[in-house]
């Protein structure tokens, strides 16, 4: 692992988005909360607020980070059958946490691939990316 043991601790924070690519009939069942194991986006987002928290145990040399808020939201984009995800990490402390807001993206979205995979194995997960970060010696990051 890196030592961050000299690094100031800051207030950090990150964000990242994907998506997941459906077959209209499975966006109806996830947003009509017919989904046969049941609702589908609270149970994705709590996946991916547990796993934001158990980044450490699953990337080797990623620090075990004391994380002060998560945040797992979805979009759902009708035209085009996808739901977009984005997950906002924060801490204070002497390490980012994009790895955790990247972590969540994806666990909540395998989740929603596990919960509806009996309607639609063609389900795609696409496009994820952090968004922006703040905070530490390397300042601000915003994609563009």
């Amino acid at each position: 692992m890196v030592d961050v043991g000299s690094k100031s601790a800051t207030h950090r924070v990150a964000v990242a988005q994907g998506l997941i690519h459906m077959q209209p009939a499975t966006l109806e069942l996830v947003t009509a909360g017919t989904a046969k194991k049941g609702d589908v986006l609270g149970v994705a987002r709590l996946a991916g607020i547990m796993a934001a928290k158990k980044t450490s145990d699953l990337i080797p040399l990623c620090h075990p980070i004391a994380l002060t808020r998560v945040t797992v939201d979805f979009e759902v984009l009708s035209p085009t059958h996808t739901i977009r995800c984005v997950a906002t990490a924060e801490t204070v402390g002497p390490t980012g946490v994009e790895m955790e807001a990247l972590t969540a993206v994806q666990v909540a979205l395998l989740t929603i691939y596990d919960m509806c995979k009996a309607a639609d194995r063609g389900m795609t997960i696409t496009d994820v990316k952090l968004l922006e970060k703040h905070g530490g010696k390397s300042g601000s990051f915003v994609a563009g």
